[in-house]
């Protein structure tokens, strides 16, 4: 007996099997101990893979070796030299500097973040380098061609500078529909202020998030990955106090040192589609 199901529920039925069937590329985890054990990286970044846990967060965000991805203020480029080779073959690296005239402190960072890529073209083929420079230059990268955007410990640059809003709505302009914009950040203590953020390099989850939502996008995931429970986040000298940067020198330096990097926030937004 011949048995006739009607289209629109063979339909259904269809990509209801597809759905099950299908895993996500942003699911599938990536080999990223080539990256991170390569001869391009020194031995003071290495170090700072444990305060880091790169292969993890950027498994969290979903890069892969076809992303097309973001970095914003990528700065001596530590997170550049883990993307890069991974990328190299397959993806696009769009690296989002500072502007070249922007301050000193912007052409020392550029320049020595030039330096890395042009010394080893097989492993920084996949860069590709734009400017973000508000007012003058919004133009990070190409609209709707970005699969992942990443902001590492830049947020409370931004605040300083008065461009917070212009970064995120640049990254969402540049994401495709159902990209992703991941965020690591100085987690700062609920209620701290703007100025407090300003002053001591701390970011609240609450700002973030109301902010990125004001902009468009849709908070997905958070993580604990960054997080650090023995930050205090009091310093005078607010969170270059800790390692890497030891602002106070070696005042106190063993107990900073014990302290580790800071605590940080691991937020996950989506462009909606």
């Amino acid at each position: 007996m011949t048995v006739f199901i009607p289209i629109q529920r063979f339909l259904s039925l269809l990509a209801f099997m597809c759905a099950i069937t299908t895993v996500p590329s942003h699911a599938q985890s990536v080999d990223w101990s080539q990256a991170l054990a390569g001869e391009h990286r020194s031995e003071a970044n290495r170090a700072r893979d444990p305060y880091r846990h790169p292969a993890e967060t950027l498994d969290f965000f979903g890069v892969t070796p076809t992303s097309t991805v973001l970095e914003m203020y990528p700065g001596g480029g530590w997170y550049t030299e883990v993307l890069a080779p991974v990328l190299a073959n397959s993806g696009t690296l769009y690296a989002a500097h500072m502007g070249v005239n922007e301050s000193p402190y912007a052409r020392r960072s550029l320049g020595a973040f030039l330096s890395k890529i042009g010394a080893n073209n097989d492993v920084y083929k996949s860069v590709v380098i734009t400017e973000f420079n508000p007012p003058e230059s919004l133009a990070i990268a190409p609209p709707n061609s970005v699969d992942v955007a990443l902001a590492f410990r830049n947020l409370h640059s931004w605040i300083r500078l008065n461009t917070i809003e212009k970064a995120f709505m640049a990254v969402y302009d540049a994401l495709k529909p159902g990209g992703v914009f991941g965020i690591v950040q100085h987690r700062g203590n609920p209620g701290m202020t703007v100025a407090q953020m300003k002053n001591s390099g701390y970011v609240t989850e609450e700002y973030v998030i109301e902010l990125a939502e004001l902009v468009g996008f849709d908070l997905v995931a958070k993580s604990e990955i960054n997080a650090n429970p023995r930050d205090t986040k009091d310093y005078e000298k607010g969170v270059w106090t800790l390692p890497p940067s030891y602002r106070l020198g070696d005042q106190d330096r063993e107990k900073y040192a014990a302290i580790g990097e800071s605590d940080r926030m691991t937020l996950k937004f989506r462009k909606p589609e």
